[in-house]
């Protein structure tokens, strides 16, 4: 059995009744349907929305007046380093960590894992390593590096839903970063398909050079300074309105660099960008002296900087908080001197609870910040039909008490590796029942009660793979875009 998180505060009751079925309904006083919530009834038929209604105090299961149920939560930023290195992290223990944390399909990036997903070749090795161990749903994004330029087409054709790229050292010998030149035939290459190009936007020209720092955060944080972000959207935003490609800016920090993006959107530039958790609700100046868990690239800033990052959540030039779960084991990130320590942060179980809490602290309501944990990833990774309860698609749901509080215990989260720079605080809301396709696959107190994800391929990929055994073994395949077939 995989550890459950422990609560300090465990006063309401579980959830009862909220076992899966053919046919099922699930009534509450406070679903979340259209960005409101609203009094409902969601019927479920054969894993999908069939009708939702009004709330029937008689339906199979009537959710308590303290809990709400909201659409599966998608997270397009994870890392579960399988394989290659499964110690850091794994598909079992990853989405069962997505689970716990109400996230029902999440995105897999094509590093740490060896090989990198940057071929055909790897992306079936990881396809293989994932069989039979998925909790939730799980789509692959490929790599973009030097030696792969030039092919980027064939790896779609396998089934990535998009690539990434770093702008500097990824830390990962295997996994090269893009120079400016790189970057434009990237996005050239990219544009004939109109393919998409997430990127990790550090300029290396503002970035200390490798080795120690010392265990004093603020040292870190001066060798990773704002600057580098900043010219390096610049340089993706200039590089996608001449190509007219598609990018993504993957975990911005510096939130002084939304003002280059809010007006390259309303210049028309194809751009969307993430943040993450840890940089809404964590502060540089409470990072403790060699506190590898809080470490990450790019960093965590100020609470002045941070209050940035909420103005960009609150008016939209924030288009998703993800997760960006890269954990490693814990001897990497015990390293107390931050330049030598391991960079990643392990928030996937956590995310949701952390940044309703924090919201929460400053006014804004959940049903503002839902959007950017559901819809808004889903439509960067091209599943723009999931992240909502609507008739016809598929039944992803999650039971969440958002006024219940509990102690986050690293040792009991479902991770690979006991870390998480929320160890120890408090934080309010938690996931009681996440189902995938109508099926309870997680419940608190039971942990992961069935491995019933699938893989989400685009469609190429798919239409390759049919009646041909190509399939990774004891996967199930679904079409990206296929949300309301």
């Amino acid at each position: 059995m995989l550890a459950l998180v422990t609560f300090a505060k465990r006063e309401s009751p579980s959830v009862s009744g909220m076992t899966s079925s053919p046919s099922a309904a699930f009534a509450a006083r406070r679903v979340f349907l259209g960005g409101r919530f609203a009094p409902a009834t969601v019927r479920v038929d054969g894993g999908r929305i069939a009708a939702i209604d009004a709330f029937d105090p008689d339906a199979d299961t009537v959710l308590p007046d303290d809990a709400v149920l909201l659409p599966g939560l998608v997270d397009s930023h994870v890392h579960l380093d399988e394989p290659g290195r499964t110690e850091w992290e794994g598909f079992a223990t990853g989405t069962a960590a997505a689970a716990a944390g109400g996230v029902t399909t999440l995105l897999d990036m094509p590093l740490n894992s060896d090989p990198v997903t940057t071929t055909p070749a790897a992306l079936a090795a990881k396809r293989a390593a994932a069989a039979g161990k998925l909790a939730v749903d799980v789509g692959y994004w490929g790599g973009a590096v030097p030696e792969n330029l030039g092919s980027l087409r064939e790896l779609a054709d396998a089934g990535v839903v998009g690539f990434k790229c770093f702008l500097s050292p990824s830390g990962i010998d295997e996994f090269g970063y893009l120079d400016a030149v790189g970057l434009d035939r990237a996005l050239t290459e990219l544009a004939a398909f109109d393919g998409l190009l997430i990127v990790h936007a550090e300029d290396p020209a503002h970035l200390h050079a490798d080795g120690p720092l010392g265990v004093h955060y603020r040292d870190f944080l001066a060798s990773r300074p704002p600057e580098s972000e900043r010219d390096a959207i610049r340089l993706v935003i200039e590089t996608a309105r001449r190509t007219g490609a598609r990018v993504h800016i993957v975990h911005v920090s510096d939130g002084t660099a939304l003002e280059d993006v809010r007006a390259a959107k309303a210049e028309g530039v194809r751009i969307t960008v993430e943040t993450c958790p840890h940089y809404l609700t964590l502060d540089a100046a409470d990072v403790p002296d060699g506190g590898g868990a809080f470490k990450c690239c790019p960093p965590i800033r100020d609470r002045a900087n941070q209050d940035l990052l909420w103005a960009g959540v609150v008016d939209g030039a924030i288009d998703a908080i993800v997760s960006d779960h890269s954990p490693s084991t814990v001897a990497l990130k015990s390293e107390p001197d931050f330049g030598l320590s391991w960079g990643g942060i392990a928030g996937l179980q956590t995310g949701l609870s952390a940044v309703h809490t924090a919201a929460r602290a400053r006014g804004i309501p959940l049903e503002r910040i839902l959007p950017l944990m559901t819809t808004g990833p889903a439509r960067i990774a091209g599943l723009g039909g999931l992240g909502r309860i609507e008739a016809g698609l598929p039944a992803h749901l999650a039971v969440f008490r958002p006024d219940e509080t509990f102690t986050v215990r690293a040792e009991a989260l479902e991770y690979r590796n006991p870390m998480s720079p929320w160890d120890g605080r408090t934080l309010t809301g938690i996931v009681d029942t996440t189902y995938l396709r109508g099926e309870s696959v997680y419940r608190r107190g039971d942990g992961v009660l069935v491995r019933s994800g699938r893989e989400l391929l685009a469609p190429s990929a798919v239409a390759g793979t049919e009646g041909s055994g190509a399939s990774a073994p004891g996967a199930s395949v679904h079409r990206v875009g296929e949300e309301r077939a």
